[in-house]
């Protein structure tokens, strides 16, 4: 059996778990970069501390809801502008070939976090799903997640300076 080394995860999964709504939470924060936090207005941008693939961002309301239907047309036009400013800034910062773009509604659809709705934005490269995760259960990120942020904040200054 092959061992892959990650030392730094230890770091998230020794941490005590915090209680509350990551995306309030996050709204809330005094420390952006502690919680991985891109932006707090009009939206919030996060990126997910346990990705799918390098730059997979969250973006979710003010509002804590988990009612898609209860959005208002303002909440609901405000995330969308907010998820399409940011597919332009993953474009730029990551050049990928492409993104998946959704969401995740209750616990059956998928959603590990089911009390905020939330949008995922993963970019997504040709030959990026490989072996690891389908045979090992294992992703492979070429890229830390304090880089990651580095690369992205600046991005996320002017925003939606478009």
């Amino acid at each position: 059996m092959q061992v892959l080394w990650a030392p730094w995860r230890m770091a998230y999964v020794g941490a005590p778990k915090q209680s509350g709504c990551i995306f309030c939470l996050a709204h809330s924060t005094a420390d952006p970069r502690d919680r991985l936090v891109l932006l707090q207005h009009p939206a919030i941008v996060m990126l997910n501390r346990y990705p799918y693939a390098s730059g997979h961002l969250m973006v979710a309301p003010q509002r804590h809801t988990a009612d898609f239907a209860r959005l208002t047309a303002a909440e609901l036009q405000t995330v969308m502008t907010v998820v399409q400013h940011t597919v332009a800034r993953l474009e730029q910062a990551c050049r990928p070939d492409g993104l998946n773009v959704g969401m995740n509604l209750g616990s059956a659809g998928g959603a590990g976090v089911t009390e905020h709705l939330h949008w995922h934005l993963v970019p997504r490269w040709h030959g990026d799903t490989n072996f690891m995760p389908m045979l090992a259960e294992v992703r492979v990120l070429p890229e830390h997640l304090d880089a990651t942020y580095d690369r992205l904040r600046p991005l996320f200054a002017t925003f939606p300076a478009d």
